[in-house]
């Protein structure tokens, strides 16, 4: 467990990091990328915005760099990759079900095939908020990967690609600030009041309410569905109404074949268990890209490193990570008063 102030919860993530922080930028497309960003006028912008709304969350980034023996100004930009470079190798596709029984979310993270085994599930005590655990990439502040904080909400986070940032605060700050609140209504409170710089797709859950919402949110709108039944999401805004055209967005083929897949797959299921559900995140089928990306020349440089698994009721999550269909962490998480 990690626990204490914001900059030191920061520090001891970076330090967990360190070690494999050389290799990791070595290899990486995206590290290498960034370096032609490093000037970008927004960065100075994004950083203000952060600190005005959401200023642990930037002690957490400050610490992290620490722990990490990187410059400050360096991880900033890095978790704003989303908004510098629109290509970052972050994918992810996540599904949901709602029924009389309860509430289920079941997601896959996709990243940079590097990182499978190179990752860590990570339990952080902040001095405020209710605390959490979250799927933690080396660099990156928690939060935007599959996450349940000690209230019971549950976040998962659906890279989309934006190509024309604003002002405002990063999403992976933002991200990170949901896992602070303790309710579905004061995350989705959050979520549209917040200015962003890009965007993101949240798939929200909580202990004691009976919804699961999607949530594009992003720098020109925010869009919140409910699940009504069962839903899935991929890598890019699909929301309907008369703003849907509102951000500028890259479609890859990966995440237009998988979102095509979803929407075949998912009306056609018999049962909405979370094994039901896990079986569509390791779907290989289809004329297109697969679900379940595990191609070393996949397109966008993204492989299926973990799926997370969330069962939702009235007291508490039953939370699980899956591996190639073999769970390797099983928790119960009582949702604890605010």
């Amino acid at each position: 467990m990690i626990a204490g102030t914001p900059r030191e919860i920061g520090r001891r993530l970076g330090e967990l990091a360190r070690p494999l922080m050389a290799a990791y930028r070595a290899q990486s497309r995206a590290w290498r990328a960034l370096e032609a960003h490093l000037g970008e006028p927004l960065l100075p912008v994004w950083r203000r915005e952060a600190e005005a709304m959401f200023p642990d969350c930037v002690a957490e980034l400050d610490g992290l760099a620490e722990g990490l023996g990187l410059p400050a100004e360096l991880v900033f930009a890095w978790n704003c990759r989303g908004e510098l470079l629109n290509r970052s190798g972050d994918g992810c596709t996540t599904v949901a079900a709602r029924d009389a029984s309860g509430c289920r979310i079941a997601h896959n993270e996709d990243g940079d095939p590097f990182l499978l085994d190179r990752c860590w599930l990570v339990e952080v005590r902040p001095t405020r908020g209710p605390g959490f655990l979250s799927f933690y990439y080396p660099g990156s502040l928690p939060g935007h990967t599959f996450a349940l904080n000690r209230a019971g909400l549950v976040q998962t986070i659906n890279n989309v690609r934006i190509t024309a940032p604003a002002a405002g605060v990063p999403r992976m700050v933002l991200a990170r600030a949901v896992l602070d609140t303790t309710s579905l209504d004061a995350a989705l409170a959050l979520l549209r009041d917040t200015p962003l710089a890009s965007g993101f797709h949240h798939m929200l859950g909580c202990a004691g309410d009976t919804r699961i919402v999607s949530v594009e949110a992003s720098a020109a709108r925010t869009s919140v569905t409910s699940v009504e039944a069962r839903y899935g999401h991929a890598n890019h805004l699909v929301h309907p109404g008369p703003n849907a055209d509102a951000d500028a967005q890259i479609v890859t083929a990966s995440s237009r074949d998988r979102q095509a897949r979803l929407d075949a797959l998912l009306p056609a299921l018999a049962a909405t268990d979370l094994d039901a559900l896990a079986g569509v995140l390791a779907d290989r089928g289809g004329a297109g890209l697969p679900i379940f990306r595990d191609d070393p020349a996949d397109p966008d440089d993204e492989n299926t490193l973990a799926t997370a698994l969330f069962e939702i009721d009235r007291h508490g999550v039953d939370f699980s990570v899956r591996r190639d269909g073999v769970t390797g962490f099983a928790l119960r998480v009582t949702r604890e008063a605010a």
